[in-house]
């Protein structure tokens, strides 16, 4: 009954999201803390200054970042209902997305994945919108200059750069090679500005260095990390249990659907790959990776024909995130 409830096009689920996010936040908000950057984490080129203004002030941060949860959660409640690609009105991937970060309980405070995230979700939006455009070379402009500058945020965000160029080929009605190298040239655009700034202000080798902390200081939040490890088996067991509901589905689905749920099995696979090729990629990449996941997941709820087992499973995962709350401070 919950789930049946939730998961309506009614604007209700909307009015949950801040309240869910809230609730699932409560302990960073009476306990506020800041996040462990690792050196040059803080000094993202467009996150520094940022940073700079809420540094010293954790239950800022914390306020700050569930904002940006909030915000993350109908921006991609603004995608579906845009491009439909989950076919039945519901207002539930907002809601969704919600309570899946709720789980990631060292990431409720600021962050610049949550800026990055931000930006990708823009990518995102400007290309589906290739699929309805002939010769779109401003949307292939667009989706490499919001994603160049959402890597200024969250320097990482690059590793998603070839599953974009898999989006543009995917979904251009007449692709060649003016939209790849449009989008290229859009994505280095932020680079080549801030390369002019660090020149002209003569800081080329300290933002060069930023960056290199970026991609090589080895960090793992995931060893020994107990809860996080369980969450995410169980996110990935959700993830399978979604990807072969997805399967089941796929003849019936529009041309539009199947393609654009393509795109985020490549945003997802992309993010994976950022684990394994970038040493400082760590637990804020889930943030990222939660955003195909939701979709899939919430596809799975919405469509999922038996309302006894939909129920049970999203009562499931609603425990499980209620416990990442209190078992961080059992195996600390």
């Amino acid at each position: 009954m919950i789930l049946k409830k939730l998961k309506s096009n009614s604007s209700v689920s909307l009015i949950l999201v801040p309240l869910v996010t809230i609730a699932f936040w409560i302990k960073s908000l009476q306990h506020p803390f800041a996040y462990d950057y690792f050196p040059g984490e803080e000094q993202n080129i467009l996150y520094n200054f940022i940073y700079r203004l809420v540094e010293g002030n954790p239950l800022i941060q914390v306020i700050s970042g569930m904002v940006m949860v909030v915000l993350l959660a109908y921006v991609m409640q603004l995608v579906n209902d845009r491009y439909m690609f989950i076919r039945i009105k519901s207002k539930l991937p907002a809601l969704l997305f919600a309570v899946i970060v709720g789980g990631f309980v060292p990431m409720h405070t600021l962050h610049p994945v949550y800026f990055g995230a931000m930006f990708m979700l823009l990518t995102v939006y400007r290309l589906f919108a290739m699929y309805e455009t002939k010769k779109a070379y401003a949307s292939a402009f667009d989706i490499g200059f919001l994603l160049g500058i959402g890597a200024l945020f969250y320097f990482n965000l690059v590793v998603l750069l070839p599953a974009f160029i898999v989006g543009v080929a995917m979904l251009g009605r007449e692709t060649g090679w003016r939209e790849f190298l449009t989008l290229l040239l859009g994505f280095l655009l932020p680079f080549i500005f801030v390369t002019a700034y660090a020149v002209l202000s003569d800081r080329l080798m300290e933002i060069y260095g930023i960056l290199q902390q970026n991609i090589f200081t080895p960090v793992n939040h995931f060893r020994s990390n107990i809860p996080l490890q369980v969450y995410l088996v169980t996110l990935i067991l959700f993830t399978i249990t979604g990807s072969i509901g997805m399967f089941g589905q796929y003849d019936s689905k529009k041309i539009s659907s199947r393609k654009y749920f393509t795109v985020f099995f490549w945003i997802f696979i992309f993010s994976l790959v950022g684990f394994t090729l970038i040493p400082v990629t760590s637990q804020e990449m889930l943030v990222i990776t939660a955003i195909p996941v939701t979709y899939l997941i919430a596809n799975l709820f919405v469509f999922m024909k038996s309302r006894f087992w939909s129920e049970l499973l999203f009562i499931l995962l609603l425990l499980i995130v209620v416990s990442m709350q209190f078992s961080f401070d059992i195996f600390q």
